[in-house]
């Protein structure tokens, strides 16, 4: 196959683009796949020139294992661009999906950037990864696109089009998260009422930290600065749920706190 050039990645992020602002759905991926995960983030990077808004965080999502070597990454990154604040006693927040595309809930961590990385830094422990977090709350994040197929066609189709994101709500603060152990905390996740998942960040390779860890590490290659007060969305604890407008997600973190939003259909700008 060949290499995504870079006029290549700009058509083709302008598709999703315009199929993002019309509400609509794609029915295959638009355009030549890319052949790696750095073609697809040039198409990436090319999608967030033309969309010039403001990036409020990063989403961090995993490879599944029997693509980690074939691609030589066990995550992959997107940027958000949308964040609802929610406390536990407030009504479901609405989040909109795209109901022609892919839509899903994910419960997660949402870290937040204390202390920007120096660009020139390359590698951290997992203790110089935590040392640039000021805060973890409990969270979830909106997985939508206009691409249906978006998850079969895998990591480079997700990274390609927002990593797959469509918003993140933010939840309560975790106090004291460096001592708290949250990374083993049970987490559940209800729709309508139903339970449909559970798991703990610690199944993770490395946890949430190893989240931060991997996004630092990606944007000083990517040559990428990140910012402080943005936020990390590290990963689906209980799995990816797909979901459609008009249902209620609760994310339940060790019976502690609770986040819940509504789905949304987007509407077209």
């Amino acid at each position: 196959m060949s290499s995504v050039l870079n006029s290549d990645a700009i058509e083709i992020a302008d598709r999703f683009l315009s199929a993002r602002r019309s509400a609509g759905g794609l029915s295959g991926y638009p355009g030549e796949m890319p052949s790696s995960l750095d073609e697809a983030y040039a198409v990436q990077d090319a999608a967030i020139a033309a969309w010039n808004r403001p990036v409020c965080g990063w989403k961090v999502g995993r490879v599944p294992p029997p693509l980690v070597e074939q691609f030589g990454a066990d995550r992959l990154t997107g940027p958000v661009f949308s964040k609802q604040r929610t406390s536990a006693d407030e009504a479901p927040i609405s989040m909109p999906v795209f109901d022609k595309g892919f839509a899903a809930a994910e419960s997660e961590f949402l870290l937040r950037i204390g202390e920007a990385p120096s660009p020139g830094q390359t590698s951290f422990t997992l203790d110089q990864a935590a040392d640039h977090i000021d805060a973890v709350h409990v969270g979830i994040e909106i997985a939508s696109s206009p691409l249906a197929a978006i998850n079969d066609l895998g990591p480079v189709a997700i990274i390609s089009d927002f990593g797959n994101n469509n918003g993140i709500v933010v939840g309560p603060a975790i106090e004291g998260w460096r001592g708290s152990g949250f990374e083993a905390w049970r987490v559940r996740t209800l729709i309508d009422g139903d339970e449909v998942g559970t798991g703990s960040a610690s199944a993770f390779p490395q946890g949430a930290i190893g989240s931060a860890r991997f996004l630092f590490e990606l944007m000083a290659k990517r040559g990428i600065a990140l910012q402080r007060g943005q936020w990390i969305s590290t990963g689906a604890v209980t799995g990816v749920h797909k979901a459609r407008p008009g249902q209620e997600i609760e994310a339940i973190f060790e019976d502690r706190f609770r986040v819940r939003c509504r789905l949304t259909a987007a509407r077209p700008e």
